[in-house]
């Protein structure tokens, strides 16, 4: 059996950094939290390769005294708590005194510090040992410089992303410290080039801007709200600025940023049905509450932590959203639509004609229709229907006495029983779409109603009726939904041109800059050559921005507004499951163009009949609503009561 000993300093350091030095991003948030707590108000962070060659992190605090460097660099050692009571009442975000070791257990680190007053001082360490002291002039504060990141635990380096992807993660938590502290400013720059500037004047709408970019920041709105022992503050995005994950929602403990499912869960009871399914605001959560409530010393990094009063702090939080949200947002409630009377679908209709104990109560007229001469087409259908009825004699009609039948067995002298060609319509309808099981089409299609598609008939026009074109088809009346056909139309337009080899473009006399956040500029640009597939090129154009000089064709109204929206449809592109992007940007699109219904002329509603046969699935617009419903002679009878 092996001996017991106890583990070398430096091992125990390699140990430390495995479980909070992750990646470049875990080094960067633990410099940064120091430089708050040494009472920085500007700090500037620069990294080189996503911080994989090199991180700097500078402040202007209250720097670090000579004699105590090495102990700054030392396990268990800190200025931050001093016995077991303070524990229990921590207002710093760091108290470990296990960062700067930890960091200098697996890279190369030089510390460059100065307290008010006093000559500098630099050190160097590496791989948990120092290397070398000296002084140096050096500003009021501490600037630490972290190159070649796990040079000693190769292992490591090989489980870290991409650079976009560890950059963006560094994006991800220096935003969220920005946010927690409005006051501080802080500026973030990769390889020379700023990514987030904040003005550290303690306006926290600003900072917002700064981080979600300013068009985000306007449609934000403020909400407050305290009980006895919690303050919530923060903005909100309205209903309709969503995202499609929730890293969006920062919840903000006396400035830390913690990770809690509870209160995630509590922001979104304030939205209550005014969301979608999947869909998270933008949402940023400050909860000012007495240190002796939380419990910071259960997770390595201190985004986990216990409160106490967890249930009381989630209903004031839901409480103040919904509040905010009934002030400032006016939408009905999804709740609403469950009490309105939903139409038979064409599915329903189908599962009707093809139920067995249905009766044809349809009777075939036995005389042969009256031909009209103006009307040659009526009259060559008239004479063909009468030839394939055949020579019938006319018998006096007589008076029908009622009798008992059994209608399961076909009766050769009735018609009011199963037709002979019950079976064959069951063949043909079963093979159509309602009945397959798997659906391959890429189009955003409900599934509840999914029928018939490639089938319509050819509709004659009658007439118009309010929003709805009424047609008609061997004696079946047909009522089109015209802003459903239309968005249909426009739907299958925009798709033919995203999908055209060469993209028609339309120069711009004033070219427009698109703003974005941070996190979301790198997003984009990550992007561009899927964006460029649909016509859309974007230029950078610095301070977190692009430039479009053009726009494909197939955009109408407003040109910016429709990039923006286009745009966010990638951000919330959802990679976990198997969507159609183009056929969402065309479906937003036309949506977007066919706002609601229009005037229209006789001549064009017989074009809107005729274009929807040449359609991929005309009973349906791209957001999978009805486009028409159909009343067959049979249902209008009844509604007469024409068969008692």
């Amino acid at each position: 059996m092996a001996k017991i000993h106890e583990l070398s300093e430096n091992l125990t350091n390699q140990i430390a950094a495995g479980e909070v030095i992750e990646r470049p991003a875990s080094v960067v948030k633990e410099l940064v939290e120091n430089s708050i707590d040494a009472g920085a108000t500007r700090i500037r962070i620069d990294v080189v390769d996503a911080g994989l060659k090199q991180i700097v992190v500078q402040d202007n605090g209250s720097g670090i005294e000579r004699d105590q460097v090495d102990l700054a660099f030392t396990r268990h050692a800190t200025s931050k708590i001093n016995n077991e009571r303070d524990l229990f009442n921590v207002s710093t975000l760091g108290f470990r005194g296990e960062a700067l070791a930890s960091i200098s257990a697996v890279a190369h680190v030089e510390i460059l510090t100065s307290v008010e007053g006093k000559i500098g001082t630099r050190a160097d360490f590496s791989g948990g040992s120092k290397k070398g002291q000296e002084d140096a002039a050096a500003r009021k504060g501490t600037q630490i410089t972290v190159k070649d990141l796990f040079f000693n635990t190769p292992a490591r380096l090989k489980y870290l992303r991409s650079p976009r992807t560890e950059m963006m993660k560094i994006v991800d938590i220096v935003n969220r410290i920005a946010l927690g502290y409005p006051q501080i400013a802080i500026t973030l720059s990769n390889t020379g080039k700023v990514l987030l500037r904040t003005p550290g004047n303690g306006k926290l709408q600003q900072t917002v801007a700064n981080v979600y970019g300013r068009h985000i920041a306007e449609k934000m709105m403020s909400f407050e709200k305290e009980d006895s022992d919690f303050k919530v503050s923060g903005f909100l995005s309205k209903p309709e600025l969503t995202r499609s994950t929730r890293n969006y929602i920062s919840i903000l403990l006396n400035g830390r940023y913690i990770r809690n499912f509870k209160l995630a869960t509590a922001i979104m009871d304030g939205y209550g049905s005014k969301l979608t399914a999947r869909h998270y605001p933008i949402a940023i959560v400050a909860i000012h509450v007495d240190p002796l409530l939380v419990d910071v010393n259960v997770h390595p990094t201190k985004q986990e932590v216990r409160l106490s009063k967890e249930k009381e702090l989630s209903r004031l939080i839901t409480s103040a959203i919904s509040d905010a949200l009934l002030d400032n947002v006016e939408q009905t409630s999804a709740f609403e639509n469950l009490t309105t009377n939903r139409k038979d679908s064409l599915v329903d209709q189908l599962k009707f004609n093809l139920n067995r104990d249905v009766v044809n109560t349809k009777r075939e007229k036995d005389e042969v229709p009256e031909v009209h001469e103006e009307d040659n087409v009526t009259a060559l259908t008239a004479t063909k229907k009468s030839k394939e009825i055949g020579e019938q004699k006319h018998e006096p009609i007589k008076k029908s006495v009622h009798k008992y039948i059994d209608l399961n067995k076909p009766q050769e002298n009735d018609k009011y029983v199963i037709t002979p060609t019950w079976q064959e319509n069951v063949e043909k309808q079963t093979q159509l779409t309602p009945f397959n099981t798997e659906k391959s089409s890429s189009e955003v299609i409900s599934s509840g109603d999914e029928t018939l598609a490639n089938n319509l008939p050819a509709l004659k026009y009658v007439g118009q009726m309010s929003a709805y074109i009424i047609a008609e088809n061997d004696g079946d009346l047909f009522l089109v939904d015209q802003v459903a056909a239309r968005r249909r139309l426009a739907f299958e337009k925009i798709r033919k041109a995203m999908n055209a080899k060469k993209i028609v473009q339309q120069g711009l006399l004033t070219p427009i800059v698109l703003e974005f956040g941070n996190l979301d500029f790198l997003q984009i640009k990550n992007k561009l050559d899927e964006i460029k597939n649909i016509g859309i090129y974007l230029e950078d154009f610095g301070q977190d921005s692009f430039i479009v000089r053009s726009y494909p064709t197939w955009i109408n109204g407003d040109i910016e507004e429709s990039l923006r929206r286009i745009l966010d449809s990638y951000l919330n592109l959802d990679h976990s499951k198997n969507t159609n992007l183009f056929a969402r940007i065309a479906a937003g699109q036309a949506k977007k163009e066919i706002s609601g219904r229009i005037k229209i002329s006789a001549a064009e509603c017989i074009e809107i009949l005729n274009n929807l046969r040449q359609t991929a699935d005309p009973y349906h617009d791209a957001d999978g609503r009805l486009v028409l419903v159909r009343m067959s002679q049979n249902e209008l009878r009844k509604m007469f009561k024409k068969d008692e």
